[in-house]
């Protein structure tokens, strides 16, 4: 079983600083260390005291955390996106519980890093990012189109609302079991057939999400140029052809592949108005 090494949680427009502590300590629970903010109300919430409070001892978390203005910045180098969303988008990505998803990865392999053990910050192979929206309006469409899932936790049907700590806890825990574990905790004995072997693995190198996002504005353009997609009317050619090339998981070779593929678009509409 091959699944991807390196793991960010991402918060979207944080407005509460006491949650951002929160979040540490349930990363840091769970063995995790890379957490992003985007945009978060207060540019010093990582040394307010609530934050530091609610982390409750996970201060190498809150010192390691990085602030950036935009989700692009955030998801440097992450190649597979999980919104976190309890109501499913039209057109939007699949709605799956975390753990129907974990094991989906567990069973479909992802091509290996270049070298054993974590992926460095920034690395173009493997990346796992899970994204939280605000407090307040939870995630937009825009950035749940850009994911390849989005997760919800199965709750109480009559009152599913959970707090940024608490869903980020379970989700952290979920996908800790899914990579095994640590190495005192029990572990349950393998499922017969479950895990596909090491030679249907796909070979190269996975696209990130910000490798993916430019061929898709560089399509949206070409796709113009020949008039297949109406600037005044796209409805929402983009998202979905989003989430085709997101469950395609394209390699940066296929990305190249794919730009020319657009250029050449443009080049013919170009010498057809020409």
């Amino acid at each position: 079983m091959t699944l991807p090494l390196h793991t960010r949680f991402i918060l979207l427009n944080t407005s509460h600083a006491g949650n951002v502590g929160a979040a540490a300590r349930a990363m840091k629970v769970m063995g995790f260390d890379d957490l992003v903010l985007v945009a978060p109300r207060w540019a010093n919430v990582l040394r307010r005291e609530e934050t530091i409070q609610r982390a409750s001892g996970a201060l190498d978390v809150l010192a390691k955390a990085r602030i950036v203005a935009t989700l692009d910045e955030a998801l440097d180098g992450m190649t597979h996106l999980c919104a976190t969303a309890m109501t499913p988008r039209d057109f939007g990505p699949p709605t799956v519980t975390p753990r129907e998803h974990f094991e989906w990865l567990a069973k479909n392999e992802l091509p290996e890093p270049d070298s054993p053990g974590r992926a460095p910050q920034g690395s173009p192979h493997h990346g796992i990012a899970f994204l939280f929206g605000s407090e307040r309006f939870g995630m937009t469409n825009e950035d749940v189109y850009r994911c390849h899932v989005a997760l919800s936790i199965p709750t109480n049907p009559g009152f599913g609302s959970l707090n940024i700590g608490a869903a980020l806890q379970v989700i952290a825990y979920e996908w800790r079991l899914a990579l095994g574990g640590f190495p005192n905790a029990v572990r349950p004995e393998p499922v017969e057939g479950q895990v596909s072997s090491k030679s249907s693995a796909r070979t190269g190198v996975l696209a990130d999400a910000q490798q993916v996002a430019g061929m898709l504005v560089h399509w949206e353009q070409s796709l113009t140029a020949i008039g297949f997609l109406d600037p005044a009317a796209p409805k929402k050619l983009m998202p979905r052809l989003n989430q085709l090339f997101n469950r395609a998981q394209l390699t940066q070779e296929e990305i190249h592949i794919l730009r020319g593929v657009a250029k050449a678009m443009l080049d013919v509409a170009a010498r057809a108005k020409g």
